[in-house]
């Protein structure tokens, strides 16, 4: 299984592993549970930075991190934020 999320785009060996760390093992648990919330389980477990959110979001769209637009970085942020904010009521 992890064989297949080291196929997408994105995710290396090091990547499969820390997913692997966080309960995600497949392309589909990836995309069921989304970037977003993939991310935030991340970072609970250890440092990451932004790049590894916009990895995550190019992987399920077939994109490089590097080559994701604008407005879907922005979209991200905003759904993290709204993550923050429900966190912090």
């Amino acid at each position: 299984m992890s064989g297949e999320l080291g196929k997408l785009r994105n995710i290396g060996a090091k990547t499969v592993a820390k997913l692997a760390g966080i309960g995600i093992t497949s392309p589909a648990q990836l995309e069921e549970l989304g970037a977003v919330e993939a991310y935030r389980r991340l970072r609970a477990q250890r440092p990451v930075n932004i790049a590894m959110l916009w990895a995550l979001q190019g992987a399920l769209l077939g994109l490089a991190w590097y080559d994701l637009p604008t407005d879907i970085k922005q979209a991200l942020l905003e759904e993290l934020d709204g993550h923050r904010d429900a966190k912090d009521r």
